[in-house]
């Protein structure tokens, strides 16, 4: 949701420890009556003719171009390996959301088919090694930091698309509204967002053995660059102790490459002033390098769904989350339904946990899951006609939990089925990546 929530702090005055706290838990968490919403979609961006056929750095490079030409009420941003994303500005109702972003995505997609591209929705790319688009000093340094990790970076940044909804941080007062209840209901549902909506078990050709292989990839990350905090009562407090005592990624610099810290605490910056005391707009950056499946920035921010097939995919999986978020029945049922899966984390943060693995790697084949998300999506398809929603977004949702939900599938399971049947020579029936999907 491109606002200026993100924004922590002003520029050019050093922090202490104290001050660190005092402005995550001032600003990360903004409370209020949830009266805004927004939505971020990541998409990959393919060869109309062929999805296999790598698209030149050169025709991506022409096409953005054209694209900055467009006008468009979304933030355009182009990610590290040419995914392209749309970020709504704040909305006031999950219709308002939809039709911003629809709308931007039609002069998007139209822009791009002249050059015969189309956007995929696909939470990982399944065919092409990731390669770097964009050359800047932030990605060269974040490059440099999540190489010492392994492999699973570099694909993060480069083949990886996602569907990110946002939402209000919720009321001060307790309650199905209330911000400690809506940051401990979006880590235990996030398990299931990534099991009903998993679809990215390819790389490289070849199934990875997880359903949400992207989710695979911010796990491998590492806990303190892609973790959650401990979930407590207080969630300003544990962000910002996490936020204090999570990694610095980069050193930012005038000129030439920024200085990448080993095993440097923003607390122990702090503390030591070397390499020189880091300010304000240090403190800002780095909570933007920090990604765990729930971002406080004024908002919450879901980040664990992977990008959805078909031009429309996305609206089900934001629909879903604004029900169960901001509809105050719906918000409950989740709440009760969602509380025994608590226990399988073991008290581990989110996503290194026993409940998170399971989630992205056998989606709603899990039992327990997948009454979960029956549970959740019967409970959203109740409060979507009192939040506003249109038939057509109705229908949508419950054509979703008819496909998926209640067969235990995921848009993961097609794209393998699809992979089986091209192996054995059948000709294999159509999953509409880059297109309508048709519910059966």
């Amino acid at each position: 949701m491109s606002d200026s929530a993100g924004g922590c702090v002003e520029p050019r005055t050093a922090v202490t420890e104290a001050e660190v706290e005092a402005l995550v838990r001032g600003i990360c968490f903004k409370t209020g009556p949830p009266r805004r919403l927004g939505v971020e979609v990541e998409w990959l961006v393919h060869e109309l003719r062929d999805p296999r056929l790598p698209v030149s750095p050169e025709r991506l490079e022409a096409a953005y171009a054209a694209l900055r030409t467009v006008p468009l009420r979304s933030a355009l941003t182009v990610e590290p390996g040419g995914q392209l994303e749309l970020s709504s500005p704040p909305a006031a109702s999950l219709m308002e959301c939809v039709g911003t972003v629809s709308a931007d995505l039609d002069a998007v997609r139209a822009v791009l088919r002249e050059d015969d591209l189309v956007l995929a929705g696909l939470g990982h790319d399944p065919w092409h090694t990731p390669r770097r688009f964009l050359r800047e000093p932030r990605y060269d340094a974040m490059e440099a930091c999540l190489d010492r990790a392994g492999p699973a970076g570099r694909a993060m940044m480069r083949a990886t698309a996602s569907v990110q909804v946002c939402v209000d941080a919720g009321y001060e007062e307790p309650g199905p509204l209330g911000h400690v209840r809506r940051w401990w209901l979006a880590h235990q549902l996030g398990a299931v967002l990534v099991a009903a909506f998993a679809n990215s078990p390819i790389a490289d050709g070849r199934p990875t053995g997880w359903l949400s292989t992207r989710q695979l990839r911010w796990t491998q990350i590492g806990t303190g660059r892609a973790g959650a905090p401990v979930l407590d009562a207080d969630p300003r407090g544990a962000w910002a102790r996490h936020v204090l005592d999570s990694p610095v990624m980069c050193v930012r610099r005038d000129g030439g490459p920024w200085e990448v810290p080993r095993e440097l605490a923003f607390r122990e910056w702090i503390r030591s002033g070397t390499p020189g005391p880091p300010t304000r707009e240090d403190l800002d950056y780095h909570v933007t390098t920090l990604f765990p499946p729930v971002r406080p920035r004024g908002h919450l921010e879901l980040r664990m769904i992977d990008a959805q097939p078909g031009d429309d995919g996305w609206i089900v999986p934001l629909a879903v989350v604004t029900a169960l978020f901001d509809d105050p029945e719906a918000a409950e049922t989740a709440y009760r339904a969602v509380k025994p899966l608590a226990e399988r984390a073991h008290g581990m943060p989110a996503p290194h946990n026993p409940l998170w693995r399971d989630a992205a790697r056998v989606g709603l084949a899990d039992p327990e899951l997948r009454e979960v998300a029956a549970g959740c999506f019967a409970a959203a398809l109740r409060a979507l006609p009192r939040l506003g929603a249109t038939t057509e977004v109705v229908d949508a949702v419950e054509a979703y939990r008819d496909r998926y939900v209640a067969r235990g599938r995921c848009p993961a399971d097609d794209s393998l089925d699809e992979l089986r049947a091209t192996a054995h020579g059948a000709r294999p029936r159509p999953t509409h990546p880059h297109g309508k999907d048709t519910p059966s």
